[in-house]
């Protein structure tokens, strides 16, 4: 773990000193006093100056950040990381003007990124720690893309009374269309295929069967 040494008339001194070099709060580093510093015969003769050893936390959120960034810098994109670490996993939402080229086709390259991050974080991390990488909302926009779709092709399957195959898809966004039409009274869904091309389908049922879904 990298370290400053900073000195001080007192030990609150040299952190002070320290924190300010390395732009972070008491909540953020380690400290190790190394020498507490004394006053010496009047406060005038013999001092001692203070020192203290100080070093960034490694948090799931640092390690985060410092692989995006490295992984940003390579691609010569400049963006935003904002992360959050929340009771049930870690948030991390990007921004910035080249969002397209992260996103990537059906969101492929940010779970791509989403994956990598998670193997990073959960390398160096005791317990199991859940990422989420966002991209300017576009998660919420394509469950409700997602949504709409269910519904439309569940209106289709309804009247014509055959079933509809939908294009591949990761089993996140497969769970956004099993439970989008779990309660459905006319249709079904279930899951065929091997990963990475499993896909949904919708079926009719008939009004004697109840709806299931398969992940």
């Amino acid at each position: 773990m990298e370290f400053i040494e900073k000195t001080g008339r007192t030990v609150d001194e040299a952190i002070t000193e320290a924190l300010i070099e390395l732009g972070a709060t008491r909540d953020d580093v380690e400290i190790e006093v190394v020498d507490e510093g004394s006053k010496g015969f009047l406060g005038l003769f013999g001092t001692k100056i203070a020192k203290v050893r100080v070093s960034k936390k490694i948090t799931a959120e640092a390690i985060a950040k410092q692989f995006l960034s490295e992984v940003f810098d390579a691609m010569q994109i400049e963006v935003i990381i904002d992360t959050q670490l929340q009771s049930d996993g870690l948030d991390i939402n990007l921004q910035g003007d080249q969002m397209g080229i992260l996103i990537g086709k059906r969101g492929q390259t940010l779970d791509a990124l989403q994956y990598l991050v998670s193997l990073v974080v959960n390398k160096s991390e005791e317990g199991y720690v859940r990422v989420r990488l966002d991209a300017e909302n576009y998660r919420e926009r394509r469950k409700e893309t997602l949504e709409n779709l269910a519904n439309n092709l569940a209106k289709k399957v309804r009247n014509t009374r055959k079933r509809v195959v939908l294009e591949p898809m990761n089993p996140y966004e497969r769970r956004i269309i099993h439970s989008t039409l779990q309660g459905n009274p006319y249709v079904k869904t279930q899951s065929e295929g091997e990963e990475p091309y499993r896909k949904v389908v919708i079926l009719p049922q008939s009004k004697e069967k109840k709806h299931i879904k398969t992940q």
